[in-house]
């Protein structure tokens, strides 16, 4: 019996010191962390600066040509039995000018990336009389390629990379084309002998009025149509040719035309200098006043009165002056007393 109470004496002990255990609080966690010490920080080494775009040094691959009946024809151009005499080798991505088969008189050769025209691929091309070169790199023609080919008469050169005008070209030439390059020097004696050169385009250069002297168009005699449009000019370019039937000068300096500039010219029809800085001061009262003009373009000056022109005139731009008021009499001068029935004394403006 004694043995019964202990044993239930000592399970209630048990019990009681269990649940007391169990009550106890809990140590609370820390709400800060712990203070490290901080690894010292280490610089990064600077970016290099970012290089200067350029000039694509790998250019894509030479596109050639399909097979050929021509076994002269270079593998990079198309030669079409319909046309034996043209050499197609435009849109290519040539580098270089192929050797040029001795039948060719009509050579394209535009938007590659040609950067030098040499005489070696034409050694046997006497006959070539139309060439274009257009949208490419050249950078130079040699002159010894002009001795290959003394028949030519079309030579088409824009959007290249030239600084001046090419040397050695032959006497039959008819037209040259040289606008969108980067010219700035035409070299004495570079239009020697061109009599049958009938046109002439330096559109978009960089040539200055000392890059043009007195002589520089001396020789054109047949001139019809120069082209100086958009470079730098200031004055009225010097020794044109007296049978000129165009003349551009858009997009220059130009503030003044002499009194007599356009005196001994019986052909001249077209004359435009958009886009200069002529005022009333800058142009003579009569300095238009020519039979032969039918387009005068006037068009973004400083001009505050119509200058006079001739009867005969057909078309006048003006927009963008100063004009605000019009005389008719005078810009135009009418003879009262001339008979009306007569269409050579009527103005003739459109």
């Amino acid at each position: 019996m004694k043995a019964g109470v202990g044993l239930l004496s000592a399970l209630a002990l048990f019990l009681l010191m269990g649940s007391a255990f169990c009550q106890r609080p809990r140590p609370k966690k820390p709400t800060r962390r712990p203070t490290t010490t901080k690894k010292p920080s280490v610089p990064r080494p600077a970016k290099p600066p970012q290089p200067e775009p350029k000039e694509p040094t790998e250019f894509p691959p030479v596109i050639l040509g399909p097979p050929s009946i021509f076994p002269d024809c270079p593998q990079e151009c198309l030669c079409s039995p319909s046309y034996p005499s043209s050499l197609n080798c435009e849109n290519r991505n040539i580098r270089e000018v192929p050797v040029i088969p001795q039948r060719t008189h009509y050579l394209y050769l535009q938007n590659n990336y040609i950067s030098e025209v040499t005489s070696e691929p034409f050694r046997n091309a006497t006959e070539v009389s139309w060439i274009n070169l257009a949208n490419n790199r050249i950078v130079r023609i040699d002159k010894q390629v002009f001795e290959k080919i003394p028949g030519l008469l079309f030579l088409y050169a824009q959007k290249n990379l030239l600084k001046e005008v090419p040397v050695g070209l032959p006497s039959t030439l008819e037209q040259l084309s040289l606008s969108r390059n980067r010219i700035t020097k035409i070299p004495g004696g570079a239009f020697k002998n061109l009599d049958k050169l009938s046109l002439l385009d330096l559109y978009d250069n960089q040539l200055s009025d000392s890059d043009l002297g007195k002589n520089t168009f001396k020789d054109l005699k047949n001139l019809v149509q120069l082209n100086l449009a958009h470079n730098a000019l200031k004055k009225m370019p010097a020794g044109v040719p007296a049978g000129l039937v165009q003349l551009f000068l858009d997009k220059n300096r130009i503030d003044d035309i002499p009194k007599d500039y356009f005196e001994g010219f019986t052909h001249l029809a077209f004359v435009r200098l958009n886009h200069n800085q002529l005022s009333d001061k800058g142009i003579p009262k009569s300095v238009f006043n020519l039979s032969s003009l039918m387009d005068l373009q006037l068009s973004h000056n400083q001009l505050s009165m119509v200058p006079r022109f001739n009867s005969h005139l057909q078309h006048l731009h003006l927009n963008h002056n100063s004009i605000e008021s019009i005389n008719g009499t005078e810009i135009c001068p009418y003879n009262l007393h001339s008979d009306p029935s007569d269409p050579d004394v009527l103005p003739k403006l459109r």
